[in-house]
C-alpha cells in the first residue's frame, strides 16, 4: 500500500493536533488539510454518533509519528507481560 501514496506512512499528527493527532495524520495521509478531517467527524458525529467511534477507534490504532507502536498494540503487549515501548 506504501507505493500508492509515496512512502507516507499512517501515523498521528505530532505538528498538526487539537486533541491527539488523529485528524492531521489523516489528513498528510492523504493529503488534505486537517480542518477538513475534523469537519467529516463532526458531520459523522451530528449523523448517529459514529465519529466519536472512528475517532477512538483511529486513536487506538494508528501510532504517533516517530512512535513504534500503537495504543493497543501497547495494551496487548503489556496484557501478555512482554515489554513494549510508546
Amino acid at each position: 500500500m506504501n507505493e500508492n501514496f509515496g512512502g507516507k506512512s499512517f501515523r498521528r499528527s505530532s505538528s498538526n493536533r487539537l486533541i491527539t493527532g488523529v485528524c492531521g495524520g489523516i489528513g498528510e495521509f492523504v493529503g488534505v488539510d486537517a480542518n477538513i478531517v475534523r469537519l467529516a467527524f463532526a458531520v459523522f458525529t451530528l449523523l448517529g454518533g459514529s465519529g466519536v467511534l472512528l475517532y477512538i477507534i483511529a486513536w487506538l490504532v494508528m501510532p504517533e509519528e516517530g512512535g513504534r507502536s500503537s495504543v493497543i498494540e501497547h495494551l496487548i503487549r503489556t496484557f501478555q507481560g512482554k515489554e513494549s515501548k510508546l
